[in-house]
């Protein structure tokens, strides 16, 4: 019963009025309050702040600072063997496996195309068509800054506008097309094993989404998708970020998706649906590494 009344107050909730209040007023310096609200955001979620760069609540200005934190040299080390990638940031998996031809699998009874997910670029999704998805939910207590699986040279990003429904595990098994119909930006990258996308979504109260070489996507949410494209690699003013380096950043958590092309790469066998991830550690090897390795 519970459950049925959270969903039905994602659909009433004036979602994008909330979030631009709770966006303004995690950016406020608001002295005592702010303190106050960190602390106690912090012990509700149980906030681990001695893997912090910085781990005293009481010096961080506003809210925002606080939610971006960095880390604290080598509390994620990254995953070393060049054929293995690493896992993009702190969360857990929501679900990961096989593209099934234009199918991802949301969770039990839902699907969403993976067309729609990238707001309707049939080229792009032909990349991917029978790829693999990893859907990876970070929740309040992680860490919110997102990292590079693999490196890559940015090719394209494309900000779609959309709904700001909730991901967490609750409506992702009851919002169909969730994160199809959510507001996203979706990043492909060029890389060793192809094309490589990675998406950041949003959701209620993520004040904003930023990239490392764009700064703030959204706010402002301007209602039309927007797309940049960026120089090959070896070209003048092309973006290359190396493996484990720091991509973007939520204000407030949401869910990262990766796409990689068919026979591209093999996940870790240890990640399932449920397993929490630390931004670094193994998330798959190289297809042909892989194979090679197998007796």
């Amino acid at each position: 019963m519970l459950d049925s009344i959270k969903i039905k107050l994602q659909y009433w909730l004036p979602k994008l009025a909330l979030t631009r209040l709770a966006g303004w007023g995690a950016e406020k310096q608001a002295g005592w309050l702010t303190r106050l609200v960190v602390k106690a955001f912090a012990r509700y979620y149980r906030v681990n702040m001695q893997e912090a760069q910085n781990p005293d609540l009481a010096s961080y200005a506003t809210f925002n600072e606080f939610f971006v934190r960095p880390l604290r040299e080598g509390a994620r080390p990254i995953v070393a063997e060049p054929q293995v990638l690493a896992l993009p940031a702190d969360g857990a998996i929501s679900q990961l496996g096989p593209i099934q031809d234009d199918l991802i699998f949301q969770a039990k009874g839902h699907h969403y195309s993976l067309e729609a997910l990238l707001a309707g670029n049939y080229l792009l999704a032909e990349q991917f068509r029978n790829g693999l998805f990893a859907t990876t939910y970070l929740a309040p207590s992680d860490y919110h800054r997102v990292h590079m699986p693999c490196d890559g040279v940015l090719r394209e990003m494309i900000y779609v506008p959309g709904d700001l429904f909730s991901v967490n595990p609750l409506t992702a098994a009851n919002v169909p097309n969730l994160f199809a119909r959510n507001e996203r930006v979706i990043c492909l990258f060029d890389s060793a094993i192809g094309p490589m996308v990675q998406i950041l979504v949003g959701a209620t109260i993520v004040g904003s989404i930023e990239t490392v070489w764009a700064g703030t996507v959204t706010p402002p949410r301007e209602g039309i998708i927007k797309r940049w494209t960026y120089p090959a690699a070896g070209q003048e003013g092309a973006i290359a970020l190396a493996k484990g380096e720091e991509m973007g950043r939520f204000k407030l958590g949401s869910t990262v998706i990766n796409l990689f092309t068919p026979g591209s790469v093999q996940f870790a066998p240890q990640l399932h649906n449920g397993t929490v991830t630390r931004m670094g550690a193994a998330f798959a090897e190289v297809a042909a590494a892989s194979d090679a390795a197998t007796p």
